[in-house]
């Protein structure tokens, strides 16, 4: 009797935790909701990690007890999404082949990674983390939310009822191209890349057969089955390419197999706008300010932006961190502004057009009712050079503050933001005693 009473008293403690959580309004803003017309002064209200309602303040209710924030003179619009990350050290495949598909990056991202401190900064809430692009296919990507505080990668990894959710990093142009058993051709690249997907067909042929006769189950391969869900639409095939040739390379590859693609980079976008069109497949594109690189990426652009909404194409952006710092995100979209792509297009890049490539559409990307509450409130303008992310909201819970001198210490750089921990034996930022 005593142990139930117990357990009575332990649920009506825990209760609170769960039953209770204050709503909160964030009053006065301008609204940037990407999906629909700009806010000049609206009201966003959040509670249990999603968005319960957005709208001008004279539609939008606040509802008792909630918790009020002031932004008025503040921007607020839904968290950045960067479609292709390297923060966290991950590493895929290794030097024995060109072709590893059985590689998780989830096996390899260390959380304590500052990057990851500096996403937030930046008004990062979801990132694409994946391998290199050393590789014909270097492994499986991971899609993450950039939650607070993580103890282990599982804090961060965004699932499904189907599990861990990621795609699938593919490459082709000079990067993958080396000494045996690597190719030294784009042409050997690309048949080695076909011989993949011919095997991976026949893989999913097998299984099929299986279903009615157990008996022919095939053996387990764990890279072939992460190229069949590819096949089957499950996976997105995430694809490194320069060139214009080895844009087209991809295409083709991906209408002969029927695999879902984004293509990545793409510096050489501009010249073949109307063909992604056509083979409707999505770009991700980055935007760097400074000349130099590989040659294969001289005739990056900062029109391509321009280009590809003028022809049609789902246009996002990436910042391949350590590329571009996660920190100046948004300059990708004011410099592809500038080169004459849309404001609104810009701005859906940087959110929306993300979501929909990683299939996360459904529950971030836009400021909208049910949706996960990851947002941005911001100085000014997101557009504007002076303008600076004051907070970063992911899932309701804020995760940057930039008035707090431990989070703005990764805002602005300076001794200790570029670690994941100081070496000391004081009780200073960073101490294993820290209870932050």
């Amino acid at each position: 009797m005593r142990a139930k009473t117990l357990a009575a008293l332990l649920v009506l403690m825990t209760a609170p935790c769960f039953g209770q959580d204050r709503a909160q309004a964030f009053v006065g803003a301008r609204i940037i909701p990407v999906e629909g017309d700009e806010i000049p002064s609206g009201t966003l209200v959040v509670q249990a990690g999603k968005i319960v309602a957005v709208g001008s303040s004279n539609a939008v209710r606040v509802p008792d007890g909630a918790a009020r924030h002031d932004v008025s003179g503040k921007v607020i619009m839904p968290g950045l999404i960067c479609t292709h990350s390297h923060i966290g050290g991950p590493s895929g495949g290794d030097r024995s082949g060109p072709l590893q598909p059985d590689c998780r990056v989830l096996d390899s991202i260390n959380v304590r990674d500052p990057g990851f401190r500096k996403a937030h900064a930046g008004g990062l809430t979801t990132l694409n983390v994946m391998p290199g692009s050393g590789h014909l296919c270097s492994g499986q990507t991971v899609y993450l939310k950039l939650r607070k505080d993580p103890v282990t990668i599982d804090d961060l990894v965004l699932t499904t009822s189907k599990g861990v959710t990621g795609g699938l990093k593919m490459a082709n142009g000079t990067n993958s191209q080396s000494g045996p058993p690597f190719p030294g051709t784009r042409g050997k690249s690309a048949a080695l890349a076909r011989g993949l997907w011919v095997k991976a067909q026949a893989h999913r042929e097998a299984l099929q057969t299986a279903v009615n006769d157990p008996t022919k189950k095939p053996s387990r391969d764990l890279g072939l089955e992460a190229l069949v869900e590819c096949l089957e639409g499950k996976r997105v095939v995430h694809h490194h390419t320069h060139r214009h040739d080895d844009v087209m390379t991809v295409m083709r590859l991906s209408k002969e197999f029927g695999f879902r693609v984004v293509l990545h980079h793409v510096s050489d976008a501009w010249h073949v706008a109307n063909e992604i069109a056509a083979a409707k497949v999505p770009c991700s594109i980055i935007v760097i300010d400074s000349p130099g690189g590989k040659i294969e990426a001289k005739d990056i652009d900062w029109g391509n932006g321009a280009a590809l909404e003028k022809a049609g194409v789902l246009t996002g952006f990436h910042t391949d961190d350590g590329i571009t710092d996660s920190r100046f995100f948004l300059r990708s979209a004011a410099l592809s502004v500038r080169a004459g792509m849309s404001r609104e297009a810009a701005l859906y890049g940087m959110t929306m057009a993300g979501a929909r490539m990683l299939d996360l559409d459904d529950r971030t990307g836009s400021l909208k009712a049910g949706k996960d509450a990851d947002f941005v409130v911001y100085s000014g303008d997101p557009l504007s050079v002076y303008t600076k992310a004051l907070q970063t909201w992911v899932e309701g819970v804020k995760v940057f503050d930039r008035s707090d001198p431990k989070d703005r210490l990764y805002a602005v750089g300076g001794r200790g933001a570029s670690e994941g921990q100081a070496f000391t034996l004081c009780h200073c930022f960073g101490h294993a005693g820290d209870d932050r």
